[in-house]
């Protein structure tokens, strides 16, 4: 973009000399249209994206919040593969959690039995805080306001982005058929001038 600015500016001082051409005007009017709809849709379409996005994120965070309960459950047994009695680890996911097979009593008062991953290993008959839903079933930890605002300003950073791609990409397209113009310009000129070689009366 910085390049197609200076490329305007450079035509701009030489816009009196008899050797600018039409396509050169068409290019640099291209690039000066690309740079105004860059600084201006693209923080346009970034804020709208992004305030769009926080608050169906903020949306998200209440809902969770409403429905996902902090209850104290107690583990049973590691899960087969995950980790051994020593509590090393064994068959941890990549993202460093365990599964146990762990009791807990969810928000109704009914008391419930299943494997539940968790980050820490804990050993047989340890208490660890688990998260469930209104039902009692695990579930993973609500959202946060810092976690949506985080997302949403990077939705609206990407849809600025893809703003910008999308215009520089049209630029680019234009510049493309206007070269492939000028190009077709020259040949004809090429050829035009081919006849007149060696012509007393032609001037060359």
């Amino acid at each position: 973009m910085r390049a197609t600015l200076s490329f305007w500016l450079s035509l701009w001082r030489r816009r009196r000399s008899p050797l600018r051409r039409r396509s050169d005007v068409l290019e640099a009017w291209a690039g000066v249209a690309a740079v105004v709809l860059t600084l201006l849709v693209g923080p346009a379409l970034g804020w709208t994206a992004g305030s769009l996005a926080h608050e169906a994120l903020r949306e998200t965070v209440r809902d969770q919040h409403l429905h996902r309960h902090l209850v104290t459950a107690t583990a049973l047994a590691p899960a087969s593969g995950s980790a051994d009695g020593d509590g090393h680890e064994g068959g941890a996911g990549r993202d460093g959690y365990r599964r146990v097979l762990a009791r807990w009593r969810g928000p109704d008062g009914l008391e419930r039995t299943g494997l539940v991953a968790v980050r820490q290993y804990a050993r047989p008959g340890e208490p660890f805080p688990l998260w469930t839903d209104d039902r009692g079933g695990a579930v993973s930890r609500p959202m946060d306001g810092a976690a949506a605002t985080v997302h949403s300003v990077l939705a609206g950073l990407g849809a600025a982005g893809a703003a910008a791609g999308l215009v520089e990409g049209a630029r680019r397209l234009v510049v493309w058929r206007i070269a492939r113009r000028r190009y077709a310009e020259w040949d004809l000129a090429w050829e035009r001038a081919g006849h007149t070689w060696g012509r007393a009366d032609a001037g060359s």
